[in-house]
Order: structure tokens, then sequence, then C-alpha cells
């Protein structure tokens, strides 16, 4: 729950308000609602807000069928479905989402246009649906994040050892001094015991 909304997968009984928003933009309402359980709505006690699909195909994931009570709470509530579309893609070992949505948030996300080699990985059925798909490849994005934490954590253990190694040499250093202290201590213990057994002879 956010500020009194809350982000959840669509039941049976989001039906009837889903099918309002379907055909306020002519979406087809008849194939959407047996995708029924691909959709993610935000609701507060009033009702439903918005809507949005996510089909997953292997590997691929696709964004479709965005919808709002009102378009003048997209761009809230989009950052919270993208949120999370993403756990729900990485949840299912997703590496690219795909999209027709031609909404400039998407782009802002990191989705970019397809190029004809990108567009080879697209599931035929989903091709099918016409040219302009945003793509963005997200186990790229998951191998980056995992090297540049690894680089990070290279580094904590490098710096680590760098601490140790100058507190070893630290002590080391006082350990010397200690011992350099001790030894001349005995030393003067030592000559003191000579002359006080062996007094030196008074030259008769």
């Amino acid at each position: 729950m956010r500020s009194g909304y809350r982000l959840r997968r669509a039941t049976i009984d989001d039906l009837p308000g889903l099918q309002t928003m379907w055909r306020a933009l002519a979406l087809p309402v008849a194939e959407l609602q047996n995708r029924l359980t691909e959709f993610q709505v935000i609701e507060t006690p009033a009702g439903l807000l918005g809507a949005v699909g996510f089909e997953i195909a292997g590997q691929e994931g696709r964004v479709h069928s965005e919808v709002f009570s009102d378009f003048g709470y997209a761009d809230h509530f989009r950052p919270l479905f993208w949120e999370r579309l993403e756990a729900l893609a990485r949840s299912h070992s997703v590496i690219r989402i795909w999209t027709l949505e031609t909404s400039p948030f998407w782009k802002r996300c990191g989705l970019r246009p397809a190029n004809a080699a990108g567009l080879k990985a697209l599931p035929p059925e989903w091709l099918a649906r016409g040219p302009g798909w945003l793509c963005i490849p997200l186990r790229e994005q998951l191998d980056r994040a995992k090297v540049e934490q690894q680089v990070a954590s290279l580094r904590a253990v490098e710096r680590e050892r760098v601490r140790r190694r100058a507190r070893l040499a630290t002590w080391l250093k006082r350990l010397a001094l200690l011992a350099a202290v001790l030894l001349a201590l005995f030393v003067m213990f030592a000559l003191a015991y000579l002359l006080k057994h062996n007094p030196p002879s008074s030259g008769r």
C-alpha cells in the first residue's frame, strides 16, 4: 500500500471495471478478458484507477494494454507499474521487455526502438501485432549491475586488506620499539651488574 493505493494482480472481481476502461480506449475486450491474469491493477477503496498487462513468452516479456480511469493519474502510477513489472520479469527470468505502448514514459525507462537484428528475438505472434516495438534487455542491465557490485566488493576487500596491512605495520613498529627499549634496559642492567660485581681495578 502506498499513500492509499494498492498495486496487485487482477482478479475476476476487477473485470467489470477493466472492461469499462478497455472499451473507452477501443481495446479488444474479448481478447483481453481472456488474459485477465496478465494484468496488474492499481486501486483505492473507491475502485480501479489503472491497469497494465504483462505477457510472458519464454524469456521475453510484453507490456501491453495500458489503461487508466483518468489519464491524469498516468504519470504518477506508471513508475509504480514499471517497478512491479521489472520485479515480475526478473522473477520469471525474463531477459527482455518489449512494448508497443507509445507513452514517452517507456522510453524514459530505457526501452529503445528495436532494430532488425533485435526483432529476431521477438516471438512471432507478437511481431504480427505490427511495427514500432520498443525493447530493453534486462539481462544486460542485470549483468552490468552484478559486475558493478562485484567490483565494489573487490574494492571493499582491497581497502580492508590495506587497512589490515597498515595496522600490522603499526604493531610491528611498536613491537620493534618495545624490543629496542627492552634491549637497552637489558644492556644497562647488565653493565650495572658487571660494574657492581667486577669493579674496575685501581691500577696497582
